[in-house]
């Protein structure tokens, strides 16, 4: 059973580089703008491209990873995507467009079908962890892509940053073909089955994750112009207070995991943090106009906790599926996440804009307690 932590490895490493196209490439807007010569909504289309791809293919993934394996569904994923990477270095603007819809749809089948790998794998006393360090992949991937791509392309250009993505890419997916198997007595669907799974209770845990992801993005999307644009603090160490609830989002990731396994439960530890992230957003938008130490103190926790919850979600869908389709239920429950990733940036956006920056904060918080409402259900 040793060879369990070599899978999880490949498929925490893929994670991660997924995770570098579509929460890395930001890093490098000003440059994207511009090489493709674009304005800043012209740029967010061009980005988004990205998660509206891997939202659209994600349960088909996941379907097809239960019928034929992970290793295959992730290699050719990933290949898939490395190639979509390099088209987008070598066109304009609506090529890279196309071709970064392409990435996100080929990346896809890597959020389900590594999630579906560690199902497999790991017994239900070990998935939490198991799971935790793979979703931590996902924030360490991001911040590794994002202090490394705006070096490659300020020295280099654009095109040498989408090719250094594809690079990557391609190499994970190699290592996914050798070394992804799955374990002796691995159930798979024949295929007979729709392509959605209709448990009441996998649908409302899905629902529930997309509305935990509204506060999560919520701090994300805002939290550095937050500080700076709203307060005035620096732009540097706006960004290292995003860096710092960043790193323990991850770190918390880890340890929620730890904590469902010793309770025996992943809905359990979800309904305690959704109350205190919900807690937590009320307090900032409180404490909006108050001097900025006090306000950081309980907005750097406060994004942590919006951070740790995903594995919770991720393992509790996998454990709800019948027998054979973990990627399936994987598939929906990640389909939830990225449909409110992609709508909560531009509404909180509004919400600050013609409400206030408390508004945003609160409107998050109620997104959460709904959650908490949803994971009571039966």
């Amino acid at each position: 059973m040793r060879y369990r932590w070599v899978v999880l490895a490949v498929g925490a490493l893929a994670q991660g580089t997924n995770a570098a196209v579509f929460l890395g490439l930001p890093a490098i807007t000003p440059q994207l703008r511009t090489h493709f010569a674009l304005s800043l909504p012209q740029v967010g289309l061009l980005l988004g491209a990205v998660n509206l791809g891997t939202m659209l293919t994600l349960v088909a993934w996941g379907a097809a990873a239960d019928r034929r394996g992970e290793r295959l569904i992730m290699t050719i994923g990933g290949a898939g995507a490395a190639l979509c990477l390099l088209a987008a270095a070598t066109g304009n603007a609506l090529l890279a467009g196309l071709a970064l819809l392409g990435a996100g749809m080929f990346g896809a089948s890597v959020n389900a079908a590594s999630g579906r790998a560690v199902m497999t794998w790991f017994s239900e006393g070990r998935r939490g962890l198991a799971m935790g360090i793979r979703q931590t992949a996902t924030p360490l991937g991001a911040a590794l892509t994002g202090a490394i791509l705006p070096i490659v392309a300020i020295n280099q250009g654009v095109p040498a940053a989408f090719a250094w993505l594809a690079a990557v890419t391609a190499t994970v997916a190699l290592a996914v073909a050798i070394w992804v198997k799955e374990p002796p007595g691995a159930i798979r669907t024949t295929g007979e089955h729709g392509l959605l799974i209709k448990d009441p209770k996998l649908v409302r845990l899905s629902v529930a994750s997309g509305l935990l992801v509204v506060p999560q993005f919520t701090a994300a999307a805002l939290l550095v112009e937050l500080l700076h644009e709203h307060r005035g603090v620096a732009l540097g160490v706006a960004a290292a207070v995003f860096a710092t609830a960043q790193a323990l989002g991850g770190a918390g990731r880890l340890a929620v995991g730890v904590w469902s396994d010793a309770v025996r439960s992943r809905i359990g530890p979800m309904r305690v943090l959704a109350v205190a992230m919900a807690c937590g957003f009320v307090v900032c938008a409180l404490l909006d106009q108050a001097p900025v130490p006090v306000l950081v103190a309980v907005l750097v926790p406060t994004a942590a906790l919006a951070l740790c919850w995903n594995g919770l979600a991720v393992t509790a869908a996998g454990e709800m599926a019948p027998a054979g389709r973990s990627g399936t239920a994987l598939g929906m429950q990640n389909s939830a996440n990225y449909l409110s990733a992609t709508l909560t940036p531009p509404v909180a956006g509004l919400v600050v804009v013609h409400v206030s920056w408390p508004a945003a904060m609160v409107l998050a918080a109620v997104a959460a307690v709904a959650a908490r409402l949803l994971l009571d259900q039966p």
